[in-house]
């Protein structure tokens, strides 16, 4: 039994028994929660191989596949799911394991529904809580955003900082950075930052020309110097004239042609292959690359003349590593991207999904954020997109990483205190976050990146 309503969290209810199934599904249609019924564990198994939920009642003792089983099986498929085991046979070692293995609360039967009811109550509460920050989170990426890039932090604000005091003045910049941070946005922005915006901004990859036409295509040809060249054709440098041309992997560009491309830096002419007459130009050159121009110049890759011509400004792009505090907005984007050209209702990502992200070595950065975020999107069944999603989608760090630069004990440190500050304030978040020196969204993101969020509920427990 489903009730169809994506507005409301998911309540999967397993048991062998279908009287307790009805009694439970009624009761949480009534709690405002849809419904999903599956009569034993075989089947709850079978149905999270697709899809999860945020609540789940699971019986203890069931034929052929028990509860804790289950349990397990939510645990690997849907870590942001809270489990309640219910059992008419309760025993101590029973209710140690299940706490053991992540379950939030562990009923007799019969229910004392009122404790039921309460447990329920946080599960949506939570789930509106997650609801309203992913949409701060949205409303903070448009905030944030500085033609078409996103990036709250101080290392992109600063960047952008650059790019509007110095586009209105320089002619020739030099962007660097990984594959897949974003080149050609910086680029992008540049132009439209400077008083060429309203010019045309042309593109050419280096890296995919074919090195016996780079020339033509840079510089243009005369009808007849070539077999093929059945007319005059301009090169880029003639169409980007009065506006910008922007040179993407530009350590890729031959030798030959380096020094040809210097020349017209240095005279502003450009002379088409079979024409002797020069042509004046005026164009703004920015140029990219994702490797090391300095060190390919003093190995002989690259005439190091053309490196500091193109070098008279640099602007470096960071990768994704370096402004992880950025990911949540990056994300927030990229859903509301997919989600309207897939005509899906996505409100965002589990704290779950988000920690593998945050944790992700994102190697091929924003470029393999967003392909993952747009795979996972296309594949989420629901409102959020959970960890299931990104199953081999994204670079997972090394385990071996994890603290080698101090952060993983720092993690740990930082929550401890907030378990510990929670504690003393009886679980009242208000005045944990003031405790703390934290606004109240700060303070729940830390909750749901340190998975707090069952420890604080159990605290205010009767």
């Amino acid at each position: 039994m489903i009730i169809d309503s994506k507005s409301r969290p998911r309540l999967l209810v397993v048991d062998d028994e279908p009287s307790i199934l009805e009694i439970l599904g009624r009761f949480g249609e009534q709690s405002d929660f849809d419904v999903v019924a599956c009569a034993g564990g075989a089947e709850a198994l079978a149905y999270l191989k697709h899809q999860g939920a945020d609540v789940a009642a699971v019986d203890l003792r069931m034929p052929e596949v028990g509860g804790l089983q289950v349990l397990r099986a939510i645990r690997e498929a849907d870590p942001d799911c809270q489990v309640v085991l219910m059992s008419g046979e309760a025993t101590i070692d029973s209710a140690v394991e299940a706490i053991k293995l992540g379950a939030i609360d562990y009923l007799t039967k019969p229910f004392d529904f009122p404790r039921l009811k309460r447990l329920l109550s946080v599960v949506s509460e939570d789930t509106a809580q997650r609801r309203r920050l992913l949409h701060a989170e949205q409303e903070m990426a448009k905030n944030t955003e500085f033609c078409g890039m996103i990036g709250r932090g101080a290392t992109m604000q600063e960047l952008f900082r650059l790019i509007r005091r110095l586009a209105p003045h320089v002619r020739t910049v030099l962007i660097t950075g990984e594959t897949g941070t974003g080149k050609e946005l910086v680029a992008r922005a540049f132009h439209r930052s400077g008083p060429r915006a309203s010019k045309r901004f042309i593109t050419i990859n280096c890296s995919a020309v074919v090195e016996t036409l780079f020339e033509s295509e840079l510089f243009g040809h005369a009808r007849g110097s070539f077999t093929g060249a059945t007319d005059n054709k301009p090169g880029l440098f003639e169409v980007a004239h009065g506006g910008t041309l922007f040179l993407d992997e530009i350590g890729e560009l031959p030798l030959l042609m380096q020094a040809k491309l210097l020349r017209v830096l240095e005279t502003g002419e450009v002379q088409r292959v079979g024409s002797v007459d020069p042509r004046s130009v005026d164009v703004h050159i920015l140029t990219a690359t994702n490797r090391n121009l300095q060190a390919d110049a003093a190995a002989g890759r690259f005439r190091s003349d053309l490196y500091y011509r193109l070098n008279v400004v640099e602007l470096r792009v960071p990768s994704l590593r370096e402004r992880r505090e950025d990911i949540p907005y990056l994300t927030a984007a990229f859903v509301r991207e997919s989600a309207a050209r897939l005509g899906k209702r996505l409100v965002g990502l589990t704290a779950a999904a988000e920690r593998t992200l945050m944790s992700a070595a994102f190697n091929g950065n924003i470029r393999e954020l967003r392909n993952a975020i747009e795979r996972a999107c296309i594949l989420a069944d629901s409102e959020f997109i959970t960890e299931r999603e990104f199953t081999s989608s994204v670079s997972q760090l090394p385990s071996s990483t994890a603290g080698s630069n101090g952060e993983g004990l720092l993690s740990a440190v930082e929550r401890d205190h907030i378990v510990e500050v929670l504690a003393g304030v009886r679980g009242n978040k208000a005045q944990a976050a003031r405790a703390l020196g934290l606004d109240r969204r700060s303070l729940y993101r830390r909750l749901e990146l340190y998975q707090i969020g069952t420890i604080a509920r159990r605290s205010i427990q009767p």
